[in-house]
């Protein structure tokens, strides 16, 4: 359950109220001062407690259970058309006569409320060399060296400049164009050549 940060009432706040008030007998009026809220929220948990038990006390959706005026169909279709010949949401509102929040939630159902969603995907490319060995991608990335922790770590900036010197690294990475096997190693300099693939 997810509970708002500034919500009076939890679950079980409420079932307090609703024993305070049906098993000790305190008047709604006092226990809604006691607690910080309306008397009339004290009368709607103990109604509703009285009506479903304590599962009467758990959190709703506020979500309407029906819509009062569902968009019509034959609408959410003319919008769709337009949408697809690349209108804007205040177009098709203009031209339909309905509001643009209308037209947005309807294209958010339909998963057109982007237009990146009219274009069909494009489709993948990737080359690919006939034979293993063929043509081999080499990559070398060049790496600090550190023999402690640095101030990220430590929170400590003292000295971090006079602890230069200590050296690089060199991370080898070869990828095979046709298997795309990879191989990646780390080397004591760039000119290194031991390469596994070739």
């Amino acid at each position: 359950m997810n509970v708002h940060k500034n919500a009076k009432l939890t679950p079980r706040g409420r079932a307090e109220i609703v024993r305070r008030v049906l098993e000790e007998g305190q008047t709604p009026t006092s226990v809604a001062t006691d607690v910080g809220v309306c008397e009339r929220t004290v009368r709607k948990w103990v109604r509703r407690f009285q009506a479903e038990g304590y599962e009467g006390l758990e959190d709703r959706s506020s979500r309407p259970h029906t819509l009062r005026r569902p968009t019509p169909q034959p609408v959410v279709r003319q919008i769709a058309a337009l949408r697809r010949r690349r209108w804007s949401g205040a177009q098709i509102a203009a031209e339909l006569g309905v509001s643009t929040a209308t037209v947005s939630r309807a294209l958010r159902r339909l998963g057109l409320n982007r237009l990146s969603a009219l274009d069909p995907p494009e489709p993948v490319r990737r080359y690919e060399r006939q034979n293993p060995g063929e043509l081999i991608h080499i990559d070398i990335k060049k790496l600090g060296r550190f023999d402690r922790p640095g101030h990220r770590v430590t929170g400590d900036r003292t000295g971090q400049s006079s602890r230069r010197g200590v050296g690089w690294e060199y991370l080898h990475v070869c990828i095979d164009d046709h298997s795309r096997v990879a191989f990646s190693q780390i080397m004591p300099d760039s000119s290194s050549t031991v390469w596994p693939l070739i």
